[in-house]
């Protein structure tokens, strides 16, 4: 039930894109609502009526690739999406800004697939060419969708004109992130490699005070015949200060690597900690970490 109320959401969002900002605003959309809004400013075609049979045809290309869960919902979202298109095809004012007018087409767009997306439907057109492509190479599913989008765009500057196709560009990246944000979250993850002799220690403090799991590699001996290990851990980003100072305070020389990852579950992960905050597994390990403590000092 609840991929279908995404659903159902995600397509009335889109369709607001098209209706409210991008059509009285001259601006395009990717894929079939961007050629459906291009025969509407060159010609007058209803968009709602362009976005139906287009999305049927190109939903009947797909369905040798996409799983049949997916073929259902999309029945079921192109019809309704053309239905939304049709009833608010009417309510769209000019915003005197373009610049303001493909900000929100691209904030809504992007809202409006994320929800899609993540209820395994589309709404057909390149959508569905992308998810073909997704699963049958592998290719990654935003990115596709916007390059795809883009190609259909272009065409744009010979009837809304190269300004307005520049917006509509902007609007396409736009809603690219913000499908990602939707699609993976706001909160992005940080992977943390730790080179130091001291590794067992880092990883002791780091587990006790921020309740995050962690890995040691062991390495082989350098060139000066020491062993270097190396610490894995993932962390929220947030969390990323209070590692480093973690880390400074038991060996200033550490070599500390970041990268940044968009989705990291489970392990640590399945519950928070807030930093600084002491977690044993059990009480033998709550000992053993204040009788350090005391022998430090």
């Amino acid at each position: 039930m609840k991929n279908y109320i995404f659903l159902v959401f995600g397509t009335f969002l889109f369709a607001v894109s098209v209706t409210i900002f991008a059509m009285p605003n001259s601006l395009a959309e990717g894929g079939v609502p961007g050629l459906a809004l291009l025969l509407y400013h060159g010609f007058g075609f209803s968009p709602a009526l362009i976005t139906l049979l287009a999305n049927a045809v190109t939903l009947l290309i797909g369905y040798r690739y996409l799983p049949k869960d997916m073929i259902m919902k999309s029945i079921l979202t192109i019809p309704l999406f053309s239905f939304f298109i049709f009833l608010l095809e009417g309510f769209g004012s000019s915003i005197p800004d373009p610049l303001l007018a493909a900000l929100f087409t691209g904030l809504f767009t992007g809202i409006g697939f994320g929800f899609i997306f993540r209820a395994g439907s589309t709404t057909g057109g390149t959508s569905t060419l992308a998810r073909m492509l997704n699963y049958k190479f592998g290719w990654e599913l935003t990115g596709t969708n916007f390059v795809l989008d883009a190609s259909i765009v272009l065409a744009g500057v010979f009837i809304i004109g190269p300004l307005h196709t520049m917006y509509t560009v902007l609007a396409l990246f736009i809603g690219k992130r913000v499908t990602d944000y939707v699609l993976e979250g706001f909160e992005s993850k940080k992977i943390i490699h730790i080179f130091s002799p001291k590794t067992e220690e880092i990883a002791n403090a780091i587990q006790l005070n921020l309740g995050a799991h962690t890995t040691i590699l062991k390495g082989e001996k350098n060139q000066e015949g020491v062993e270097e290990h190396l610490l894995y851990v993932a962390i929220p980003k947030q969390r990323l200060f209070y590692l480093k100072k973690l880390v400074q305070g038991i060996d200033v020389n550490a070599f500390t690597v970041v990268h940044t990852v968009k989705d990291v579950t489970g392990g640590s992960f399945a519950e928070a900690h807030h930093p600084t905050q002491k977690t044993f597994k059990n009480e033998q390990a709550e000992k053993n970490y204040y009788q350090r403590q005391a022998d430090k000092e």
